[in-house]
């Protein structure tokens, strides 16, 4: 019997493929494409959505994680120099910073879903997620660096360009109407912005 969806289609094999592909334990397959693809999608999605979030809402105010003391706080204990505006790669993927890191983020095993999860993290914060400013870290590597970006106000340039934009694209609506162009139809009845008619 062939497997169906809601539509009486039937459901891809692929789809069946890649799920029983996810639910093997790492070990027992190599590097498939199919299944890096799968977890880049996955990666980008979430980078996509947490940079709108910080664009759409002041980043200090944010709460990631139902843990976010608990991680800013390790995160700062132990990386207190960690320049986090423009991370250096190295500090973060060279053998001795992976040392570093390795005991960080074990804490977090069975505190943060997924700690180990890849995950998408920009260098500069200031920046987007662009194919020079990306790398790809562990999901409380992430959580870290964000959360402190985030109390710290490193973030917040992100936001304020975006609001900024934003204004200036109603601004110029608004100078638009001032200065005569797409005035409503009523102004060319004789009435004035105020609603008062022209003697």
């Amino acid at each position: 019997m062939e497997a169906t969806s809601g539509t009486d289609e039937p459901v891809s094999g692929e789809l069946v493929s890649v799920a029983h592909a996810l639910s093997l334990p790492a070990e027992s397959y190599g590097n498939d494409p199919d299944i890096e693809m799968a977890w880049a999608m996955r990666a980008m999605q979430h980078a996509e959505v947490y940079y709108k979030l910080i664009s759409s809402v002041d980043p200090q105010f944010l709460k990631l994680t139902k843990v976010d003391d608990q991680i800013y706080s390790e995160f700062r204990k132990n990386f207190e120099k960690l320049r986090i505006d423009v991370l250096d790669p190295e500090e973060l993927k060279s053998v001795s910073a992976k040392e570093k890191w390795r005991p960080f983020c074990l804490k977090f095993d069975g505190v943060v879903e997924d700690f180990n999860y890849g995950t998408l993290l920009r260098l500069d914060c200031s920046q987007g997620y662009t194919e020079e400013n990306t790398i790809f870290a562990p999901r409380i590597q992430f959580f870290a660096i964000e959360i402190a970006r985030n109390r710290e106000g490193h973030n917040k340039v992100v936001y304020t360009s975006v609001q900024n934009k934003e204004k200036g694209a109603d601004s110029g609506e608004k100078e638009k109407t001032d200065n005569g162009e797409g005035k409503d139809e009523t102004a060319h009845k004789g009435v004035n912005k105020r609603g008062e008619t022209a003697v």
